[in-house]
């Protein structure tokens, strides 16, 4: 086995797997050789001589490596320490299972991950007081756009709210206070996150943290962090702080004393805009009523004209945006801005999309940053909620079809952090005993891969690889989510090794 951090020179009897293996002529094993973090030159095993340290592959196969395009990672990195409840049933069974929670270190209980739109109880403060009493308790949505808190929690924050539950703009706050522990405390949990992550093949992530990013990474980096590459959001209240940090999408934000192993691993990402809500709050803004509230058509959080004032403003500074768009009139208010300003970047989530919208993805370059997971996550809330919507409900084969770039993400704690997952999700639209969910939307496995990756494994590409013991492109669904990954290199060093 060969030592996290071992930089490696070969990598001998290998078989590619993933991009670039359109350019070999046939299966056989190769060796990869590694320069200064770089794929120097792939050959028929032995046709050349090893030089570095030598990563024996056996004749696993290689995929680049991976990348998770969503996620919020300081929460992700501390949902180890609150107590999950994605599989409670009930309101009642909820507000029973914080009552035993040990509080944190802060006097907080926190439990994360449920999921009440299913549920037959609705959730009450008078039931989350009756059971947890003068501890202040906070329970997170899986989708993280609600939080229900009993009175002391709603004292101790300064919020008001007759059921308990506060939505949208303040559980957002709720959760960016809950996340803000110290430094120190967060880099460590990162540290554990960023071990997990790499084990799991991936080497590059698009972080969504609600916080100033541009700060904790590089002091990251400087402490050590080497797992993958990251690229950081900004959100329009930091927007004046970024333009005057002059903020680049794109560009390199360390140190001049970043250690070697970290050097280049940060770069600035888009602007985050949230524009409607999510499924599970019944709040994605829609062109049809949710059933049985025919008042509700969701909500748009950022007016259309606001929108386009901050894509103006973040194209202006340098910035590419990523538009977070669940319901298919949020997507449309979302293509419209992008149309009207020239900006560049992605739309999130990408969940409902009307017919008609589709051709515009790749007619306007952007990508339809998308979580394949929640497809199979959510199916039974869409066939509940979303049955009057006549738009497609979470496309991927008809954006494909369209000529629309995908990129693949967790939206992690939402799902976990694996992009195996979210590619046995997208291939075969089911993660348990159920007949795939709409298969018409299936892709194939190469496409997802491409879906997953950045690079390819050509030479001159970084040196990011994951090597697999299982071939992708035979792999089941099943066999896809629980792909055993021998080992993991970043620029040629290794981040994991089993």
């Amino acid at each position: 086995m060969i030592d996290r951090g071992a930089l490696i020179g070969t990598v001998r009897a290998v078989r590619i797997a993933g991009p670039g293996r359109e350019f070999l002529i046939d299966d056989e094993p190769v060796d990869v050789h590694i320069v200064d973090g770089r794929i120097a030159d792939i050959a028929p095993t032995g046709a050349l001589a090893a030089h570095g340290e030598v990563l024996e592959a056996d004749g696993a196969w290689v995929v680049p490596g991976l990348w998770d395009n969503h996620v919020h990672t300081v929460q992700w990195a501390l949902t180890s320490e609150r107590a999950p409840l994605g599989h409670v049933e009930s309101a009642a069974e909820a507000a029973r299972a914080m009552s035993g929670v040990d509080p944190l270190p802060d006097g907080r209980r926190v439990g994360t991950g449920f999921r009440d739109a299913m549920w037959a109880d609705r959730p009450s403060l008078a039931l989350l007081d009756a059971a947890t009493g003068l501890v202040p308790t906070y329970l997170i949505n899986a989708d993280v756009h609600s939080v229900w808190l009993n009175s002391a929690a709603l004292a101790r924050e300064g919020f008001r709210g007759d059921d308990g539950i506060l939505r949208e703009t303040e559980a957002f706050e709720i959760s960016r206070r809950l996340n803000a522990v110290d430094a120190a405390h967060g880099d460590r949990a990162m540290a554990r996150a960023g071990e997990q992550a790499a084990a799991r093949g991936v080497t590059g992530l698009v972080d969504f943290d609600m916080a100033w990013s541009a700060e904790a990474w590089p002091r990251r980096i400087e402490g050590g962090f080497a797992s993958h590459r990251v690229e950081f959001a900004v959100y329009p209240f930091d927007l004046d702080r970024a333009i005057a940090a002059e903020l680049r999408t794109g560009e390199v934000r360390e140190s001049p004393d970043t250690p070697e192993a970290g050097h280049g691993l940060v770069h600035v990402g888009p602007l985050k805009v949230i524009t409607d809500g999510s499924l599970g709050t019944r709040t994605a803004a829609c062109s049809h009523a949710y059933p049985g509230d025919p008042e509700n058509f969701g909500m748009l959080t950022v007016p259309s004209d606001e929108l386009v004032a901050l894509l103006t403003r973040a194209t202006g500074a340098g910035l590419s945006v990523a538009v977070h768009a669940i319901g298919d009139r949020a997507v449309t208010s979302a293509l419209d801005a992008f149309t009207s300003t020239g900006a560049v970047g992605s739309i999130e989530h990408v969940q409902l999309v009307r017919h008609t919208d589709l051709a515009r993805f790749a007619r306007l370059g952007i990508v339809a940053s998308v979580q394949p997971q929640h497809a199979v996550d959510d199916r039974d809330l869409v066939d509940r909620h979303w049955r009057e919507q006549t738009a497609i409900g979470y496309p991927l084969a008809s954006l494909r079809d369209a000529g629309a770039e995908l990129r693949f993400g967790s939206d992690a704690p939402v799902s976990e952090l694996d992009p195996w997952h979210a590619i046995s999700a997208a291939v075969s639209r089911t993660d348990d005993d159920r007949a795939p969910w709409h298969p018409e939307e299936r892709i194939t496995v190469d496409e997802a891969l491409a879906a997953s990756v950045r690079t390819a494994l050509r030479p001159g590409a970084p040196a990011d690889l994951a090597l697999c013991g299982v071939d992708p492109r035979t792999a089941n669904g099943a066999e896809l989510r629980t792909m055993p990954v021998r080992a993991t290199l970043l620029g040629g060093r290794v981040t994991h090794s089993s």
